[in-house]
Parts: structure tokens; C-alpha cells; sequence
């Protein structure tokens, strides 16, 4: 395949505003190296090689990439659709790391990855995976590992949790994210239902009476459960410093959720990782994160239940800060009952 990429020079001299930000984009995915000529139309020279190469494929769009592989030719306007449609692998259907998916092969695997960097983890997983492998994203440690799986060049999957509850700054981050990195999100909600029978019964806020764990259960446990079937690895944030209920998170383990086989991988890449580590790389390489951050939130969760840490108070302690701190977790990483 040799893709040539057609890039606009404005009567000002200065390239076009799309055309730095979609090469940026491929740059930031790691797909750059896949780009084989890049020519300029110049506004202020009709004869230009990209001007000509416009006016013969009837293009008045920039950038524009033309494909030419065994099959022929064709051109793309879009360089979302460029990735898309010509650059992302498939998904490896089925893959198992090192034959049958148990907990043996769970535990090779984590010896396998034992001192390697988080950059190191996501991609040997995503190397065997693809886009079978999915990151599920809310948080500062989730776009981190989305921008580790954008520079490793290898195809990756996303997922959000749209509880209904969120920031509306969550909200917006989540799209900031998918523009920045010109990626899909799947967002999947709870089912309808049950959301308005709980309502129906308790209100909308009877987590503050009788705790968090019914709420948790219909609007993020069940769509996860759900929406992992799609996935045969799983790749979350979770770090050991994070609360006493992760101290022992591994590197890689089985999940008894199910997966799209039945069983799922489960990996997390910073689990050694600290937050102050996180925050380095996030500022580094100026990758966007929430601007509730900003307002002193640590661990962003539903807007009812998240407040900020006070002065002295552990990163999650804003998370269901009404409950004991034994019981700060939504459900998502604990064991299926």
C-alpha cells in the first residue's frame, strides 16, 4: 500500500490549520511512519504538485490521502476515515496467552511483564490482542493508557461507562479525548428498566441512606458485564497505592466477569506505578485530562458521590466519602457473586 498525503500551504505561507492536526493525530497514534509522500498544494501556485493532484481527483478538501494497494485507488478526505477504513488491524479474535486462559497462564503472563514499564505492557498486550483488548476509560491513569496504546501503532479499543450521573466536565473530556486522539469510545449506558425502578422505589439519591453498592450495581457492573463480551483483555487504571482494596492489584490476572470466551484477561499496567508518577507523565507529555482536576478532585467518579479529597485525606477518599473506607469500591473490579 503507499498512501501520499496532501497537505495545504494558505497564501500566507503558514499550513493549514486541519492539516497540522491531522498530522499530529497520526503522530500521536504512532502511524506517521505509515505515510509514504506528502506533497503541498500551495494556494499561491496552481501548478504545485498538490494543486494538480487536487484538480485531477476533483478534490477541494485538505488534507486529502490517496491509497493505491493491489486493488487500486482511493481517496480519502477524512483522516479519521483514512485510519479507520485503511490503518487499524483487526481484532485478534480468540487470543489466549500461552494456550488455554487460566489462572497458570494469568500468572505467566504477570511474570512475563514483571519490571517492564507500563509503555512496555500495553504494548505486548496490544501486540497480541488488537483491538480485542479494551481500555476502559473515566480517569487521569485511563488516558494515560490511551495515549501509551496511541504511540505503540498497534490497534487498541476504548470504552466509557455512562452512568447518567456523570461531571457535565466528564462528559466533555470524554469527547476532548476522542477528538485528541481521533479514536472511538464506546459508551454504553445502563439499562433503562432497572434505573427507574430503583428510582421509582427509593429516589434518586437513596445511596446516601443505604449505601452505594445497589445504584453502582445497575448503572456501571451490569453495562461492564455487558459490554466485555465484545473484549478478550481487559486494560484498566488501577494502581496498588490507590486504596487499601488494591494494594495487591497485579499486573495481569483472570476476571471472572465474563469475556468474549468466557474468560477474560485482565490487565493493569501501573499497577507499580504511583500518582504522583501518573501526573508526571500526563504534564510530560501534555496529555488532556479533566478539568475538575483543576478543582481539586483526584478520583473522578458519578457527581453525587465524588467530592474533593480534604487537606490530608487519601486520593479516593472523596469517592462515597459518607461509607466506611473499606467499602470504596463501585463493584467494577471485584469478583462476580
Amino acid at each position: 500500500m503507499h498512501v501520499t498525503m496532501v497537505k495545504k500551504r494558505l497564501a500566507s505561507g503558514q499550513p493549514c490549520e486541519k492539516c497540522v492536526q491531522a498530522e499530529e493525530l497520526l503522530k500521536r497514534r504512532g502511524l506517521w511512519d505509515r505515510i509514504d509522500q506528502v506533497l503541498w498544494a500551495d494556494e499561491n501556485d496552481a501548478s504545485s504538485p498538490g494543486m494538480k493532484l487536487a484538480a485531477e481527483k476533483g478534490v477541494t478538501l485538505a488534507p486529502f490521502f490517496v491509497v493505491k494497494d493491489d486493488s487500486g485507488e482511493q481517496v480519502y478526505t477524512s483522516a479519521l476515515g483514512f485510519i479507520k477504513e485503511r490503518l487499524a488491524a483487526p481484532a485478534v479474535a480468540g487470543a489466549e496467552v500461552g494456550g488455554a486462559l487460566d489462572e497458570r497462564a494469568a500468572a505467566a503472563l504477570t511474570a512475563e511483564l514483571a519490571g517492564k514499564s507500563p509503555a512496555e505492557v500495553v504494548k505486548r498486550i496490544l501486540s497480541q490482542y488488537g483491538a480485542g483488548a479494551a481500555i476502559s476509560f473515566s480517569g487521569a491513569e485511563d488516558v494515560m493508557l490511551i495515549d501509551l496504546a496511541a504511540k505503540s501503532g498497534q490497534p487498541f479499543s476504548v470504552f466509557s461507562l455512562d452512568t447518567g450521573r456523570l461531571h457535565a466536565e466528564t462528559y466533555r473530556f470524554i469527547e476532548r479525548v476522542r477528538k485528541h486522539y481521533g479514536i472511538e469510545i464506546s459508551l454504553t449506558a445502563p439499562d433503562v428498566v432497572p434505573v427507574e425502578d430503583l428510582v421509582r422505589r427509593k429516589g434518586l439519591f437513596s445511596f446516601y441512606d443505604d449505601g452505594h453498592s445497589e445504584c453502582c450495581g445497575i448503572r456501571k457492573v451490569a453495562p461492564l458485564r455487558r459490554i466485555l463480551t465484545r473484549y478478550t483483555a481487559w486494560i484498566t487504571g488501577q494502581r496498588r497505592d490507590q486504596s487499601p482494596t488494591r494494594a495487591d492489584v497485579p499486573l495481569a490476572q483472570l476476571d471472572t466477569n465474563l469475556g468474549a470466551s468466557g474468560r477474560l484477561l485482565k490487565v493493569n499496567p501501573l499497577a507499580e506505578q504511583s500518582l504522583a508518577e501518573v501526573w508526571t507523565y500526563l504534564r510530560d507529555e501534555q496529555v488532556p485530562y479533566n478539568p475538575l482536576h483543576d478543582q481539586g478532585f483526584v478520583s473522578i467518579g458519578c457527581e453525587p458521590c465524588t467530592r474533593p479529597p480534604r487537606p490530608g485525606e487519601h486520593e479516593r477518599a472523596g469517592r462515597w466519602w459518607w461509607e466506611d473506607s473499606t467499602k470504596r469500591e463501585c463493584g467494577l473490579h471485584l469478583p462476580k457473586s
